[in-house]
């Protein structure tokens, strides 16, 4: 397994290639987001360790272009950006984990194991359940025929009912198998997406078909 560590300071970037080298990786670093996005997008890579603040194009960005080329490559942000909301806007560009520095390098190894155990060869790339139609790979969806235009975090979240129809999911299930890490319990974020779903998913008058079990969780309905 091949990854690519794309972080400018050089000390952090050392001693993650040291680390994962040591666990039997085969590391290569960039030290700015133009040569991350470069190797990122070229052949070999099985996992990305990127940095959002970099010199050049910044991590962010390079997100965005490892989605729409490699939309299946697992990108794992390190960052010192550990507000909320910066949490929300790398998932929701399509981290597939976030973690913030100071990091322990065990959780970061733990995370970076969990992602490349997910299996790739025969997995199913397309989904399909309550009239609702989705290519993972193309990342399209459509309800009935009809195109819905999804951000990443929304398309992930619908991806996860679509994969349980008519299962009751918790919210704990939710934010573990779509954000990946710990949320504050306070936080209202499945609320909210399951909210910004249901208005995208509601056609003709019908509504959304996901569904509220009060102090249970969701389910997707099969009608």
């Amino acid at each position: 397994m091949r990854i690519l560590v794309v972080e400018d300071e050089t000390a952090i970037a050392d001693f993650v290639q040291r680390g994962l080298e040591s666990e039997g990786y085969a590391v290569a670093c960039a030290y700015d987001g133009d040569e991350g996005e470069r190797q990122a997008l070229g052949k070999g890579v099985d996992l990305v360790v990127l940095d959002l603040m970099l010199p050049g194009k910044d991590g962010l960005t390079v997100l965005r272009s490892i989605r729409r080329e490699k939309p299946a490559l697992p990108v794992i942000v390190l960052t010192a950006r550990d507000a909320l909301e910066d949490k929300v806007e790398g998932l929701d560009t399509g981290a597939t984990d976030y973690v913030t520095k100071p990091f322990a390098f065990d959780e970061l190894t733990a995370r970076i194991r969990a992602h490349l155990r997910r299996p790739t060869n025969g997995e199913a790339t397309v989904l399909e359940a309550a009239g609702i139609h989705m290519d993972l790979l193309a990342r399209l969806v459509t309800l009935h025929g009809e195109p819905i235009h999804l951000s990443s975090r929304e398309f992930e979240l619908l991806a996860y009912f679509v994969r349980h129809p008519n299962q009751v999911l918790s919210r704990e299930q939710i934010l573990s198998a779509v954000w990946g890490y710990d949320f504050d319990p306070g936080t209202n974020v499945v609320e909210v997406y399951v909210g910004y779903l249901r208005r995208k998913l509601a056609t003709d008058g019908k509504p959304a078909p996901i569904e509220t079990l009060r102090s249970v969780g969701y389910r997707l309905a099969e009608r």
